[in-house]
């Protein structure tokens, strides 16, 4: 079968890969009803993390079960199945307090931009629906996966209840999703910091009340200016730089908190300023298991449209252009069709 490989900086392919194996009795494999692009894909194509050997990419899948290992007893072949980008047995003591992303037996899912894909500890990791879901679900399903858990993990972890006020730090597809996830949890206000014209419409359709186009001390000051001064009562941080990271915490009020997740690059944090500010930071890579049935309800139900954030569609074999667009920012996140 054709799979997606990265050889280094801006270095992917579309090209001959094995099938994947049942490897385990705790293993399925799936076959693939759609994929994507990952923003977390971009650290490694930017030549940003190291790659020393060629890399199997795709972390977020959706797909029909077509095989389980022998131990394997929630999921059956024939079933429509979404998992985690973090594999988990949802048993341990870790993913019973609700952290199955950091599961004593984790793994992190890869080579799901591929027509097929193994998936290890399948009872833990899968979650199947009552039913094929219709074609036109698909991409929100696929969302489900990561981008909208994680971008929902942002809102949990930064504290957003009903009625308070809210800052999404970051335009991308999980700063977008984060929009929604506040809106979802009940924000009253949710400002959107965004320079970028098609993710500001995006942003607003999913919940947004303001747009906030400025970086550094005068988006700080804007903030402060839409909240008499006082910084807002939670804090979504959804890129992972160091700017982004020192941004988030000071449009936060004192007693608020930041939810972090993207992924830190070059973030390092001064003990004295922290102290001072009396914010308070949670994050790390999300547990989207956690929250998984319930995301997929609201997509089946179709309450929310996550799938919206998929502004490209392309077929497999041209998922170098897909990178490239969202490298470029021509593409907000990329989806790939099998």
């Amino acid at each position: 079968m054709r799979g997606t490989m990265l050889y280094g900086p801006r270095d992917v392919r579309c090209e001959d890969v094995p099938e994947p194996q049942i490897l385990l009795p705790t293993d399925a494999i799936i076959r693939l009803s759609a994929s994507c692009i990952c923003g977390s894909d971009l650290w490694p194509y930017r030549g940003l993390n190291e790659v020393t050997a060629p890399r199997a990419m795709g972390h977020e899948y959706c797909g029909i079960v077509e095989a389980v290992g022998a131990a394997v007893t929630t999921v059956k072949p024939g079933q429509f199945v979404v998992g985690s980008f973090c594999l988990s047995d949802n048993t341990c003591p870790h993913c019973r307090f609700g952290f199955p992303s950091s599961c004593e037996q984790r793994e992190f899912m890869t080579g799901a931009q591929a027509p097929k894909a193994r998936v290890a500890l399948a009872d833990g990791t899968l979650v199947a629906t009552a039913e094929l879901p219709p074609d036109d679900l698909i991409p929100s399903l696929l969302a489900t996966s990561d981008v909208l858990g994680t971008g929902w993990y942002a809102a949990e972890a930064a504290n957003v209840k009903p009625g308070c006020t809210a800052v999404v730090v970051g335009d991308g597809a999980v700063g977008l999703m984060g929009v929604l996830a506040a809106k979802q949890l009940g924000a009253a206000r949710i400002i959107a910091m965004s320079r970028h014209k098609t993710r500001q419409d995006l942003a607003l359709e999913f919940g947004a009340t303001d747009i906030i186009a400025a970086r550094g001390a005068e988006g700080v000051a804007q903030i402060k200016a839409l909240t008499r001064k006082i910084g807002a009562d939670a804090v979504l941080e959804c890129v992972g730089t160091a700017e982004s990271m020192a941004q988030a915490i000071e449009c936060a009020r004192p007693g608020a908190m930041v939810g972090y997740v993207g992924v830190p690059h070059g973030v390092q944090l001064e003990g004295q300023s922290m102290f001072f500010a009396q914010v308070g930071l949670m994050g790390g890579p999300a547990p989207v298991r956690r929250v998984l049935p319930h995301l997929m309800d609201l997509v089946l139900t179709r309450q929310i449209n996550p799938g919206k954030v998929f502004d490209l569609e392309l077929p497999l074999a041209d998922v170098a252009e897909g990178y490239k667009a969202m490298d470029e920012r021509r593409a907000i996140k990329t989806l790939l069709r099998m």
